[in-house]
């Protein structure tokens, strides 16, 4: 299971020693969002590149930083366009207490109020909580039709086994979550989760010859039992970004490779990603996942084409004015 961070200090001293002491060409790390508001000023200030893989809360852009996963359009606001499509009302929105969570459901809540769609609640926990009781009845008490769950780390444990013992279900009351994939699933244990959903770009069941490939050979060095997620996959495409980045530079400086970046494309195994070189974000596809028995997750919907980054929701007339 993924845990609580470590302190915000911790990530910008490593990051400090990497880039000064150790003169790395590019980091390729970081896991919180606030790990990486740590590092931020440690790369801006040495113009130095950090390849982030992680999934984030969007309203961000640094110069310094390649956002590998999905920034807000390209997972939140699919999985509540997924929500309505399917006659979802009101949402609870449960969450961990620190950047993510928070500044998602304010998107969450803007999406919402312009949707015809209810927030019947709003819970945070403190990170690594394993206390749920008084959150999940609120939830049930609610009457909500779906929960929008940005819970990190053991508190998922915590809050589907509370969930189920309240004797709520997927099919009653549905919870999407973004922070749960294939690893987490076999750790928390799908007798509490199958039949839930989940919003990512990859999983390891997403078709094409890339992934299986990937698959195969992640298998192979990991062990049958390890399954592949969307975050190891960011994480792999990153290096594959930034590889294609220095040949078309023809160098590992810095400015050269970030001029080279604006449409560097991959065939991943999420299938085609392109870099937008103006918010350093990338195109990715949306995909809706539902948790089976065997603790796999399978693609219930997706977006049909990669959807172009805008970390700043600048396309979203409801968004006006959380940036």
């Amino acid at each position: 299971m993924r845990t609580a961070p470590r302190t915000g200090p911790t990530f910008a001293e490593k990051a400090e020693k990497l880039i000064s002491e150790d003169r790395v060409a590019a980091v390729f790390g970081c896991w919180t969002s606030a790990s990486r508001k740590a590092v931020k000023p440690v790369f801006e200030k040495n113009k130095a590149l950090l390849f982030y893989p992680v999934q984030y809360e969007g309203l961000e852009q640094s110069p310094y930083i390649f956002y590998t996963g999905a920034t807000t359009n390209q997972q939140i606001v699919p999985g509540l366009d997924y929500l309505k499509s399917q006659g979802v009302k009101s949402v609870y929105l449960v969450g961990s207490d620190y950047v993510f969570p928070r500044t998602a459901n304010k998107i969450i809540k803007a999406y919402a109020a312009a949707n015809g769609m209810t927030v019947s609640g709003e819970d945070y926990a403190p990170l690594g909580s394993t206390e749920f009781g008084t959150i999940v009845n609120k939830v049930k008490s609610s009457g909500a039709d779906a929960v929008f769950n940005t819970l990190n780390g053991d508190s998922n444990v915590a809050f589907f086994k509370e969930y189920k013992s309240a004797g709520l279900t997927a099919a009653a009351m549905p919870v999407v979550s973004v922070s749960i994939a294939e690893e987490e699933v076999k750790g928390i244990g799908t007798q509490y989760l199958e039949g839930q959903l989940t919003a990512w770009n990859y999983y390891q069941t997403t078709p094409g010859a890339a992934n299986s490939k990937f698959v195969a050979a992640y298998k192979a060095k990991y062990g049958a039992d390890k399954p592949t997620s969307d975050p190891m996959e960011a994480a792999y495409v990153g290096v594959y970004l930034w590889k294609a980045m220095v040949e078309k530079a023809g160098a590992f400086d810095v400015e050269k490779v970030r001029a080279a970046s604006d449409g560097i494309t991959f065939d991943a195994p999420e299938g085609l990603v392109t870099v937008d070189g103006k918010t350093q974000h990338i195109a990715k596809t949306a995909r809706i996942g539902k948790i089976g028995a065997d603790g796999l997750i399978t693609e219930v919907w997706n977006s049909g084409k990669p959807v172009e980054p805008d970390p700043y929701l600048k396309t979203y007339p409801w968004a006006s004015g959380l940036s």
